[in-house]
């Protein structure tokens, strides 16, 4: 009676890691470019009293095993790297990735972070930076005075100059691939690391190498579908639910063995 407590128990905190993951996805349904999340899980250990193909007699075999599992557990959050939804917002400093492909950002400890996030100002030095300051690789600066600001669909900068009718070539943006996004870390802020599982970053136009290409005066927004959200919290909240059933039968049994008399 025991086995089956602590069975429903792991169930329950099982579906608690669902909602906490369904819970995040909603709470970033506004969240510029931000990948939603799956909660997996797989089952646990297994008590076999009997293993299928054992001797029942004579040179008859059991072909079927006698097993009572011990659980669930959470094992993985698997993220979706499908596009979100590109909005127009008429910044000129505004680029969206159309297909694959991540923005490299400098951060202030000296490392490289990635993100899709392409809400992007211009600091007091001119300079190309995210919303929380942290500069764009390469480092691209807007000089003053400048205007007529284009991003081409390959990443091209150009701008016209004061006293020049021409447009200037102030940079290039490029983006990184990864042989597997899912591997990637995510570090708040829109940010992701490289993980161990993400394979190395390799650096291309965009447009080429199966890269996306660059939508100027737009962003991607989420790509968390709010209504299947909500199936899968109905699901986690009934799977909670009948887990806790589960136990309150359990701990029914033990009552009426404890008020058994002689």
């Amino acid at each position: 009676m025991m086995r089956a407590l602590n069975t429903a128990g792991t169930g329950m905190v099982a579906q608690q890691m669902n909602l906490d993951v369904i819970a995040n996805n909603l709470a970033n349904v506004n969240t510029t470019a931000f990948k939603s999340q799956r909660a997996e899980f797989q089952d646990l250990m297994y008590n076999t009293f009997r293993a299928s193909g054992a001797a029942s007699g004579g040179e008859a075999r059991l072909p079927q095993s006698a097993q009572i599992g011990l659980g669930a557990r959470f094992s993985a959050s698997s993220s979706s790297f499908a596009p979100g939804s590109l909005t127009a917002t008429g910044s000129p400093t505004d680029i969206a990735i159309n297909g694959d492909g991540f923005l490299q950002i400098q951060l202030p400890s000296g490392e490289t972070a990635y993100t899709r996030d392409g809400a992007l100002k211009v600091d007091a030095n001119g300079q190309v930076v995210t919303s929380d300051g942290y500069h764009l690789i390469p480092q691209i600066t807007v000089p003053v005075g400048a205007r007529a600001l284009t991003i081409a669909s390959g990443g091209e900068v150009t701008a016209v100059l004061p006293g020049n009718n021409d447009p200037t070539e102030l940079g290039q943006i490029t983006l990184v691939m990864f042989t597997n996004p899912a591997g990637l870390t995510r570090m708040g802020q829109n940010l992701f690391s490289a993980g161990g599982a993400s394979g190395q970053p390799s650096t291309v136009t965009p447009g080429t190498s199966g890269a996306g290409i660059l939508q100027q005066s737009f962003i991607e927004g989420s790509n968390v579908q709010v209504v299947e959200e909500m199936v899968r919290m109905i699901t986690a909240q009934r799977a909670y639910e009948i887990n806790s059933k589960a136990i309150q039968t359990s701990d029914d049994m033990l009552s009426i063995l404890n008020s058994l008399k002689r």
